[in-house]
């Protein structure tokens, strides 16, 4: 049975791949992503065949840096969403355009969940992903940018993007419930927010472009809570989704 992606799928697929080709990723082994097997086709049982003195894996992935005991949001940039060229490119827009700190940085997370976690419906996991830590105007951006990508915005200089009509046609619609999503978002106090991160979005795939990392470090001390156990240590309500992020191929 042939499953068609809906059109949401379909675009996460395609930031997906954006971002893998800015990254230059070239090993398939470590994408911490779901889609690349068939779902229905039973998962062969390795370990049955484990040799005498070979064991699973539970714990560090040699091929991954290692993580600090109580890492940082700075230590999964640069150990996990490395070189992170989308997000960095689509903060420096934001900043360069004198974007208040709330949309500067929810424009730098606004895609962790595609780098670190997964892709589809990635601005729900990602909004998930950092609610605990940001100011619930960054963490409600971010969720909404996934419905609101889809829909222009004249006042901001927001069009449909070209790509989206070449890969899924001009006829495409979302699906219902990104309408909805879209419709709730666009009545909302903070829309502004989550459009700007569309506007700072959608042209930041430069592979040209010099970005760095350090030039957020003191926005994002002053407006993500970093806790003192570490994250994924600090028994939030998403501590084991930086878990995961951290030791992505354990076998438990």
């Amino acid at each position: 049975m042939t499953v068609t992606p809906t059109l949401s799928e379909r675009a996460d697929e395609l930031e997906h791949r954006q971002i893998a080709a800015l990254e230059r990723i070239v090993d398939p082994s470590v994408l911490f992503t779901s889609g690349e097997r068939d779902p229905t086709v039973p998962i062969p049982m390795r370990f049955n065949t484990l040799k005498s003195g070979q064991h699973v894996l539970m714990g560090d992935d040699p091929r991954l840096k290692k993580m600090p005991a109580k890492p940082t949001l700075t230590n999964f940039f640069r150990r996990r969403f490395a070189p992170a060229n989308h997000l960095l490119q689509s903060a420096t827009h934001a900043l360069k355009a004198g974007m208040n700190e709330k949309v500067v940085t929810a424009c730098l997370l606004h895609d962790i969940a595609i780098l670190g976690f997964i892709r589809s419906d990635h601005g729900y996991w990602g909004a998930q992903l950092v609610a605990p830590y940001v100011d619930e105007e960054v963490s409600w951006a971010i969720r909404a940018h996934q419905a609101l990508r889809f829909y222009p915005d004249e006042s901001v200089g927001y069009d449909y993007p070209d790509q989206y009509v070449k890969l899924f046609g001009a006829d495409y619609k979302p699906e219902p419930y990104i309408e909805e999503a879209y419709k709730r978002a666009r009545r909302h106090k903070w829309y502004m927010t989550a459009r700007m991160i569309t506007v700072y979005d959608i042209y930041s795939f430069d592979p040209d472009a010099t970005v760095s990392f350090d030039e957020f470090t003191d926005i994002l001390g002053r407006n993500f809570r970093q806790p003192e156990e570490g994250l994924g240590f600090d028994d939030s309500p998403v501590a084991h989704m930086w878990r995961t992020i951290i030791w992505p191929t354990k076998f438990l």
